[in-house]
C-alpha cells in the first residue's frame, strides 16, 4: 500500500512517529511531507524519518488561506505521482486532496467542533474518515470514535520506556523536585482570541516555584529574555522522560497539559480553551490526572498546585490514576496501522462492531 503521512504541527511528528514505523515494517510504502516548521523537520530527522518539504507556514490569517492552496497543490502533485492509496494527518490538505484524486483521507481530529470551525466547514466534508476520541462532539457522520487519545500514541506503555538519563543530562538530581512550564504562541487558525497566561501570571509561577524545586521553561516560540536562564535545553527527543519524572507540568498548551497527563505526571493549564475540549475534561474529571483555568481563574490555579505540592506521595498517587485510565484506553500507533492497512473494511469492522478496537491495547 502506498501511505502519504502530512506533518501539520511538531507534535505531529510524535502522533505518527511509530505509525510510520510499523507501516514500513509491514511493507508499506510510506511518504511524510511537511510544512517547513523547524521543530518539526529537527524532530524527523532525530527519528531519521525522510520528509519533503511542501512550503513555509504563515501566521497571518489572509495568507494561511493562500498557502492551503500551495499545499494542496504541491501534495496533489505528489499523490499523483506516487499513487497514493491513502493520506493521514490533521490538516485541511489531505480532505481537499482525496476530492481531487484516487485517494482516500484519514482525518485524526481530536478537537470538538466548536473549538475549530474552519476545519469543520472546508476540512470535514472533505474527508473520507474522522477519528476522535469517544465522546468528542462532532457532527460529522464519517467519524469513527475510539477509545484513546492521540498522546497514546507515542506515549502508551507499549511505545514509551522513560529514560532516566535526561535527569543528568539536564542537571537535576535523582529524587529532587523540579517543574516543566510551557508557554504557548497561539498562532493556528483556531486560537484567534485566544489568552493563555499572562505575563505577571508567568512571573508569578516561576517565582513561587523556584522556591520548590529547579523550573524549566519550554516555549514554541522565542523565549522571554526574563526567563532565559530557566529555558529547556535537553534534547527535543527527550522532553517525554523529563516531563514522566517531573514533579509537576503547568503551562497554556493543550498537548502538552495531555502529554503530562498521559504520562501520570500532575498537569495544570490555564488558557481560554478550559471547558471547550471533551478530552482535557475527560482527563480531569473522570481520571483527575489534569485540572484546567480559565486566565480569570489564576488565584483558584495558584491555590491548586499548592494543595498538590502539599500532597502526600503526589507522584504515587498520579500513577494510580494513570493506570486506571490506561485500562480502560488502546494502544492508539497499533489500532492506526491495523485501520490504515485493512481499509476502508476496518471502517465497517468498526462501524458493526466499535468494541473490536480493544484488540489494539
Amino acid at each position: 500500500m502506498n501511505i502519504l503521512i502530512d506533518i501539520n504541527h511538531p507534535a505531529h511528528v510524535h502522533l505518527f512517529r511509530n505509525v510510520y514505523a510499523l507501516l514500513n515494517n509491514n511493507g508499506n510504502n510510506v511518504m511524510v511531507v511537511v510544512k517547513e516548521i523547524p521543530s518539526a523537520m529537527k524532530l524527523l530527522e532525530l527519528y531519521g524519518i525522510p520528509y519533503i518539504n511542501i512550503g513555509k507556514k504563515d501566521d497571518d490569517l489572509a495568507k494561511k488561506g493562500l498557502d492551503q492552496l500551495v499545499y494542496d497543490f504541491r501534495i496533489l502533485k505528489l499523490v499523483r505521482q506516487h499513487h497514493i492509496d491513502v493520506g493521514l494527518g490533521s490538516s485541511i490538505n489531505l480532505p481537499h486532496v482525496s476530492r481531487l484524486s484516487k485517494m482516500k483521507s484519514i482525518i485524526l481530529d481530536d478537537d470538538d467542533d466548536e473549538v475549530e470551525p474552519l476545519f469543520v466547514k472546508f476540512g470535514h466534508p472533505f474527508a473520507d474518515t474522522i477519528l476522535s476520541p469517544v465522546g468528542t462532539p462532532r457532527k460529522a457522520k464519517k467519524t469513527v470514535y475510539v477509545h484513546t487519545y492521540h498522546e497514546l500514541s507515542y506515549l502508551h506503555p507499549n511505545r514509551f520506556k522513560p529514560d532516566p538519563s535526561v535527569l543528568k543530562d539536564a542537571g537535576i538530581e535523582e529524587g529532587k523536585p523540579y517543574f516543566i512550564l510551557r508557554f504557548n504562541a497561539f498562532k493556528a487558525h483556531h486560537d484567534i482570541g485566544v489568552v493563555g497566561l499572562t505575563i505577571d501570571n508567568k512571573r508569578r509561577l516561576v517565582e513561587y516555584l523556584r522556591t520548590k524545586g529547579k523550573v524549566f521553561i519550554t516555549t514554541e516560540r522565542d523565549i522571554d529574555d526574563e526567563f532565559k536562564q530557566y529555558q529547556l535545553k535537553v534534547s527535543p527527543d527527550k522532553a517525554h522522560s523529563l516531563i514522566y519524572y517531573a514533579t509537576m507540568f503547568i503551562g497554556d498548551s493543550q498537548t502538552m497539559t495531555s502529554e503530562a497527563a498521559v504520562l501520570g505526571t500532575p498537569s495544570i493549564r490555564c488558557n481560554t480553551f478550559v471547558g471547550r475540549i471533551h478530552y482535557l475534561e475527560e482527563e480531569e474529571y473522570k481520571y483527575g490526572l489534569t485540572y484546567g483555568f480559565r486566565p480569570e481563574q489564576s488565584d483558584k490555579m495558584f491555590q491548586k498546585i499548592e494543595e498538590l505540592l502539599s500532597m502526600p506521595n503526589l507522584k504515587e498517587e498520579w500513577q494510580l490514576r494513570r493506570n486506571r485510565m490506561l485500562s480502560e484506553k488502546i494502544d492508539y500507533s497499533q489500532f492506526l496501522t491495523w485501520f490504515i492497512e485493512n481499509y476502508p473494511k476496518s471502517w465497517d469492522i468498526m462501524k458493526e462492531n466499535p468494541d473490536y478496537q480493544f484488540r489494539f491495547r
